[in-house]
């Protein structure tokens, strides 16, 4: 079956029967729990939309989103009092911790100082030296999200080439950028079919190709009008796709070949250590993009370059009108986001706590990988960093159509309701587990048996269905 090639198409379809009725099941559990949550979800006419402030908070597996009351470290509860251990952290927007108390200083130092005024504050020279240490891109710039990091350095690498398209990896995201929300089909790249109200063409600003795919890679850079290609080192928005070996060493150098700039966009594989896949890889970007995590989850992102991008990025704004040049937000920069930038720096994403934080995912990882041998299942653990991934295939992705063939929509639903009513919150795009550094050996132990709990039932309840 096309759908899952591990299994046989009976298996499969016994599987996701036996998953859609242990979802039911447990969907009946966590409402039961949650009243408080139930009643405020509810229609009650006027104000958000569906009662929710952004309309993606419906998406979760969950049958209405339970109401957050708190959330400290790597626990978060809710308002009928349900605690969880927290291992989808804001995807990725908590990745050190709820309110860590470094972040939580630094924004009560602002009380009598001001958040914003447009003009550089005094935290801004450290922040940007830290930035410059920690990552090894020598200049920087500050937005309020990494979909707008990305818009920007996109924006930049196209005055700096003067050249029109991007070139992106088939199932990506980097946020809201329109430029990149497009899927490959039948060799066509198109506008993906999820995107509300897009009206240009992103055919003529955007290729499409396969990741890991160099000689997709070798033609599309052929025609020398690729500004940038943007990628994440590791992909981790559809399912968990690495690398493989000798592909970033072939992308770094072609790119070079064909005078395209390479950015990269790091906000999820921060999870891989210090200075991000980047550093521990030994990549050498054009471009770098973080966002998210990087001031302990207050809103802000940055975008960074080198002294060659950064001077004739200069360069570029002198030669056309200074004033509104696409680039930058009234609210990036400001003296909030420095301010936090700074303290998530130097006291936050540390040495120590990366310490923690991978050594407890390999804790999970190998846990969670034990369990789906003994069931004899065609599953696989992916991990980069303090992130790791269930994927519903034996054998690693190679890209993005590997990845959709792979897909267990109801198998995948059903582990997220059974873990979370066992205690344990996961990111609801995919079976992604982010491993904060307040994890603790027992909450590690815990959610392996956990796991092997819910496996054990989904296995049993497919047998009986053949």
């Amino acid at each position: 079956m096309s759908s899952q090639p591990d299994f046989s198409a009976s298996s499969f379809r016994a599987f996701e029967s036996a998953a859609a009725a242990l979802y039911a099941r447990e969907a009946e559990v966590y409402a039961e729990r949650r009243p408080r949550s139930s009643a405020a979800c509810r229609d009650h006419g006027a104000g958000f939309i569906s009662n929710v402030p952004l309309h993606w908070m419906l998406d979760w597996p969950m049958p209405f989103p339970m109401v957050v009351a708190e959330a400290q470290g790597v626990h978060i509860a809710d308002i009928d009092g349900n605690r969880l251990t927290d291992f989808c952290l804001g995807d990725t927007g908590a990745m050190f911790g709820h309110a860590p108390p470094p972040v939580v200083r630094a924004l009560a130092g602002l009380e009598t100082r001001g958040f914003t005024f447009m003009l550089p504050s005094a935290d801004a020279f450290a922040a940007g030296d830290l930035l410059a240490a920690r990552f090894g891109l020598p200049h920087w710039q500050v937005a309020t999200t990494a979909s707008d990091a990305n818009r920007f350095a996109i924006r930049a690498a196209r005055a700096v080439t003067r050249r029109a398209k991007v070139l992106v990896f088939d199932g990506c995201y980097h946020g809201t950028v329109e430029d990149t929300l497009v899927d490959l089909v039948d060799g066509r790249t198109i506008a993906r079919r999820s995107l509300i109200g897009q009206v240009a063409d992103l055919s003529q600003t955007t290729v499409a190709i396969p990741f890991n795919d160099l000689d997709a890679l070798r033609q599309a850079l052929a025609a020398g009008d690729v500004a940038c290609v943007i990628a994440e080192p590791v992909m981790t928005n559809c399912s968990m796709i690495l690398p493989e070996p000798g592909f970033h060493e072939a992308l770094r150098a072609l790119t070079r070949t064909a005078g395209t700039l390479l950015l990269i966009d790091e906000t999820h594989t921060l999870s891989t250590g210090p200075g991000g896949y980047t550093r521990v890889h030994g990549l050498e970007p054009d471009l770098m993009v973080m966002g998210k995590p990087i001031a302990g989850g207050v809103p802000a992102a940055v975008w960074g370059m080198t002294a060659e991008v950064a001077e004739a990025f200069a360069a570029a704004r002198d030669r056309d009108e200074h004033g509104h040049s696409g680039i930058g937000t009234t609210l990036s920069g400001s003296a909030l986001q420095l301010a936090c930038l700074r303290a998530c720096l130097e006291e936050v994403m540390t040495e120590e706590a990366y310490t923690v934080m991978l050594d407890r995912a390999a804790e999970i990882e190998a846990g969670v990988a034990s369990v789906i041998r003994s069931f004899g299942l065609p599953w696989h653990v992916a991990r980069v960093g303090a992130r790791l991934e269930v994927v519903f295939r034996s054998a690693p992705l190679r890209n993005a159509a590997e990845a959709r063939a792979a897909a267990m929509p109801e198998t995948e639903r059903a582990l997220h309701m059974m873990l979370l009513n066992r205690g344990f919150l996961l990111t609801p795009f995919h079976n992604m587990v982010l491993v904060g550094p307040g994890v603790t050996n027992a909450e590690a132990a815990a959610f392996v048996a956990a796991f092997a709990d819910a496996v054990a039932e989904l296995s049993s309840s497919a047998e009986a269905i053949q």
